[in-house]
């Protein structure tokens, strides 16, 4: 497929520039169990609660001089001789987490088996066949891991997935839904695929073109739900590309970044490989070295930098990739470019063949088998702050 990635756009603030502000999260497990990317949010409360109060630490009266891990929002933070903006201190309380050092369980395959067993038997028969597709055992496995194998809080997290599906239909979106979001190129699922046979969707937050959060955020969910239809058998996980020319810190709305990051914990856990931070300018680099501290092992090891200018971090695309397919702008010898009309032909054929695979059930149905629980509350309007 030819691409062709516009030059120039008209700079808006969105879920392509949030991707960006959470680039470190990117669908990893959440709160209670292994990290995502970044570190997850404080124990305790709601994604929009916990959110609300490290917006209000910054109002709060003076205190003593903050611990290291726990910065004053409302001053800024030096690094290596570097004073970093309050802002983006303040951005780093979305994923602090209290027990990022927790140690992972690992379980035998039958071990594996029964906490899917028992986790069905709190779920009860799905009202659904759509959502019944959707509670397959991978799937089940992927909300245990990112609780750490806990069934009670497995549990918990999975039932507001299904509700969010049940209510989003995200399955559902197609592309006239999105097609002006999809102008630029600001995120697109690339034509070739990494050495390990995984998707690859390249983000480009720096050609945001829109202001409309809820669209942003609606196209960010179409393109993970075709990435996803398009692994094969073998694969369950994503490379995550990003490339950061034009970007910048003032084009990642909290907002936006939030309901980012929500989306990518809550509905969307273990579905990332790799994540490769392509030429990130130095303020990022900053807001790195205030949330590694947070992050657990096995997700730190999933965040790789690469830098044009710097030889041996480009090695990392050798190993990932195939050269000759990978994009030039990643340091690749694929000289096409994003091309607009034949990325539009390309999902609309995704489209059929999701509609194909649709069983036609309504899944709202479900909302009500699972009412007793809470759900994430994506697209119910503009992301709120």
């Amino acid at each position: 497929m030819a691409r062709e990635v516009a030059s120039s756009s008209t700079k808006g603030s969105g879920a392509g520039s949030g991707l960006a502000g959470a680039a470190l999260e990117l669908g990893e497990g959440g709160v209670h169990g292994r990290s995502p990317l970044p570190p997850r949010l404080p124990h305790g409360g709601s994604f929009r609660e916990r959110a609300v109060v490290s917006e209000e630490r910054s109002c709060r009266p003076s205190s003593p001089a903050p611990r290291e891990r726990d910065p004053d929002p409302s001053a800024g933070l030096t690094i290596s001789g570097r004073v970093v903006s309050p802002q983006l201190v303040k951005m780093s309380f979305l994923w602090k987490s209290s027990n990022s050092g927790a140690t992972e369980k690992t379980l035998t395959l039958e071990e594996q088996q029964q906490k899917i067993d028992e986790l069905r038997k709190q779920l009860g028969e799905p009202s659904s066949v759509a959502i019944q597709g959707f509670l397959s055992d991978a799937s089940i496995l992927r909300f245990l891991r990112a609780r750490n194998w806990n069934v009670q809080k497995a549990s918990k997290m999975l039932k507001g997935a299904v509700k969010w599906r049940a209510s989003y239909k995200p399955e559902m979106i197609s592309w006239e839904d999105i097609a002006h979001e999809a102008e630029t190129g600001k995120i697109y699922r690339a034509d070739y695929k990494d050495k390990l046979g995984r998707t690859v969707l390249v983000m480009r937050p720096g050609l945001e073109n829109t202001t409309c959060g809820k669209d942003q955020i609606k196209y960010l969910v179409y393109s993970l739900e075709k990435a996803i239809m398009n692994l094969t058998d073998d694969q369950e996980k994503m490379v995550w590309l990003t490339d950061f020319q034009g970007w910048s810190l003032g084009s990642t709305p909290l907002k936006v970044t939030r309901e980012t990051v929500s989306v990518l914990q809550d509905c969307y856990p273990e579905r990332l490989g790799l994540a490769i931070l392509y030429n990130p300018p130095r303020v990022f680099e900053s807001f790195w070295k205030i949330v590694k501290p947070f992050l657990d092992h096995e997700t730190y090891k999933k965040v790789k930098f690469v830098y044009s200018n710097d030889k041996e971090s480009l090695k990392i695309m050798g190993e990932v990739f195939d050269l000759d397919k990978l994009d030039s702008a990643f340091g690749g010898r694929n000289t096409a470019t994003f091309e607009y009309t034949s990325y539009a032909e390309q999902m609309k054929q995704d489209d059929k063949k999701m509609q194909s695979n649709d069983t036609g059930s309504d899944a709202s149905s479900e909302a009500s088998f699972y009412s007793g629980t809470d759900s994430p509350k994506h697209g119910d309007g503009e992301a709120k702050a």
